[in-house]
Order: structure tokens, then sequence, then C-alpha cells
């Protein structure tokens, strides 16, 4: 059934995101700002400075630290040689090697800290109950909300309000104070751009964004620049480019997937994705420059030769880079950088070109420099 006005669900920040003038829509089950001064100007501050995001409609779930092994049989990501405050990228797979969904964990020093995304959530908690052994805590928070700080500003916003955040790598975390308010912050995002996941806790929410926007290099901004900032940076939006009929090989992830789960396996659906990562896949996720101004959105048909041989899976505009993008799936062999396609869109053909990912650089600071 459709979202409607009654069902939706509101965020922490409903008040504020209204009171800032953001246009709400359905997202998620909840009703989240699309944009306030627009999307291409919240995108090209983001990209300039440091946009602020709430992705409170995100599930934060606590286990056990010794819940490690057990989570290693439904994801095929290194769970148990996960330092303290490191975080590790993974997805939730289906006996199929398909992916269910694709998740944040860290360790941190009493439990095990997993971040899932909104619309799945529910079904996310489900299907893990269901499948480690019972008993095992799965504990969500939704009493938690979640802030993103993203641009290549947040750096110095947070440190002048949290000090200590900078000496934090990408891909770490560590507990900090935020205007007073106690908070788990780590240095990750979903821009392609340097930044931070701030949870804290809903009832500090107003206070900790308020404190954030009144930075002068601090704007909100909402899901529309959100999407177009993923995109340009190549990352998959689940129930788009991820789906429970799509393998972490053809979604191009292995890098997800270290090198000792590949050599063990043992974890959900491991004898379709090891023979993938062996034998090759099928198809895979491409990244496409479209000819002209025409952007291509979501369902359209890839076509050689006048037969369709693949779907588009996110497009749009990027805007940072003045030109439409999109990311597809694509049969094997047409997947080489500099393949010449089209793109049906209304009837007309496009001409499109394969090309590398992230089509727009990204900016993540790692341990001893930028990436």
């Amino acid at each position: 059934m459709a979202d409607t006005v009654e069902t939706l669900e509101v965020l922490p920040l409903d008040v504020l995101h209204r009171e800032l003038g953001a246009r709400m829509v359905p997202f998620a089950g909840y009703s989240m700002p699309i944009q306030y001064e627009g999307i291409i100007a919240e995108h090209q501050w983001t990209r300039a400075s440091a946009g602020l995001f709430d992705v409170s409609h995100m599930g934060q779930i606590l286990f056990d630290p010794d819940a490690d092994a057990a989570l290693e049989t439904i994801l095929p990501g290194d769970i148990t040689g996960l330092a303290v405050n490191a975080i590790r990228y993974s997805m939730l797979l289906n006996d199929q090697g398909g992916i269910l969904d694709d998740l944040m964990v860290t360790r941190r020093a009493n439990d095990l800290y997993m971040v899932v995304n909104g619309a799945t959530k529910h079904d996310d908690i489900a299907d893990m109950a269901a499948r480690l052994p019972a008993g095992t805590r799965i504990e969500c928070r939704p009493d938690w909300a979640l802030l993103a700080l993203q641009g290549p500003k947040a750096v110095e916003v947070l440190e002048r309000l949290a000090p200590g955040v900078a000496a934090l790598s990408f891909m770490r975390a560590g507990g900090f104070t935020v205007g007073g308010v106690e908070a788990w912050v780590s240095r990750s995002g979903y821009t392609g751009e340097d930044g931070y996941e701030i949870s804290i806790p809903a009832a500090d929410a107003a206070r900790v964004a308020r404190l954030l926007l009144a930075q002068p290099e601090v704007k909100p901004i909402g899901l529309g620049a959100r999407d177009s900032l993923r995109l340009e940076a190549g990352l998959p939006l689940y129930g788009h480019d991820l789906t429970p009929d799509v393998t972490p090989v053809e979604a191009g992830l292995s890098f997800a997937i270290s090198k000792r789960r590949k050599i063990e396996g043992g974890f959900a659906g491991a004898d379709r994705v090891l023979g993938q990562l062996l034998n090759g896949a099928d198809r895979r996720r491409v990244g496409l420059r479209i000819d002209g101004r025409q952007p291509v959105r979501e369902g359209a048909p890839v076509v050689v030769d006048g037969a369709a041989v693949g779907l588009v899976t996110s497009g749009g505009h990027g805007p940072a880079l003045n030109a439409p993008i999109a990311m597809a799936y694509v049969p094997i062999a047409l997947a080489a950088d500099g393949t010449r396609l089209q793109v049906e869109v209304r009837g007309r053909l496009l001409d499109a070109t394969v090309v590398p990912m992230p089509f727009f650089p990204k900016n993540y600071v790692r341990q001893g420099g930028k990436a």
C-alpha cells in the first residue's frame, strides 16, 4: 500500500525541517525533506562546504560483541577481525547470495553497532532474528537520531564543536561530546565527500542540528541532493542498484569480501558468490555517460543493435559534472570501459559510453592522507 500522510512516521527533526522551509515527501515510511533551497544548489554547497543531512530513518542496531562469528554466517565481511572503533561495509545476503541490504558494522568497546537502510530495517531485523542463533541480542534503537555532516569543510566545523574528531580517519569512529550531548561519531558517509555520521539521542537531535546549522559553513541538505551526490560518487542505492536478485560480484562490491572470507566461505550464498569470483559473473554494474543533455532514469532499457541487453538502475543529471550520468547492469561482454551503448528514453535512443566509477572523485580522508 502506498504511503499516505496518515501512515507516515515523522523524524525527530520534523519541526525543524518545516521551519527551514523543506519540501517534505514520503520516503521509507517517513515524511522526509527532499529539498530546501533546491537540489542543484544543495549539491554544489555540499561539494564546496558542508551539508547537514537528517538520516534518522535508518536503523541503528546493537549486538553483543561475541555475535561476530554468527553475523559472519549471513554477512560476507570480516566481522571477527574488526578492530575496536573500526567500521566495516558489508551486505546482508540471502541463501542465493542476493543482497537483502547493504550496511555498516562497527566494533565498539562493549558491542557491535550496525546501521541499516531505513526502508529495509524491519525486514532486516526479522531476517536476522530468524537466521541467527536463538537468544542473539538484536536491539534496535529508534530512540536514537542520525545526522550526516558531509563536505570538505565538515572536519573544521565538527572539530570546532567536538575536539578530536579530526584525528579519525575514514571508516573509524569514536565517542565524543557535541554541544554537551554524548554522541557516537563515525568518519563515513554517502556522498563521496569527507564527512561524519553522528548518532545521538533523538531527544537531543534538534539541539545538535541547530548548533551545526549555526556554523557559517553548514546548510541543510535534502534527499534530492543526497541522491545526486551518491550517484556522482558511483555509490549504489538499495532497492535500485542493489536487490535480492543481485550478488556482490555483479554489483561490483567484491572489495567488501575479505581474503579470509573468500578462502573460508561460510556465509549465505557463498557457493554462488565465490563461484562468480572464480569464474566471473554474467553481468556487472557499470557507469554510463550519456551523450547530450537528456538525463535517463531508473528502468530505461540499455540497447545494443536494437535489442535490450540491460537496465538502468540509477540515473540523472550530475550537477558537479554538468552532464547526465547513470548506472546500469549489462552483460559482462559489454562492461568494459569505452564500450558504446544506447539507452532508450520514451522511444528515443540516446548514445552512451561505459565509463569508470566514481564519476566524480571521492575525497575520503584515509590514514596517511586523502584517497
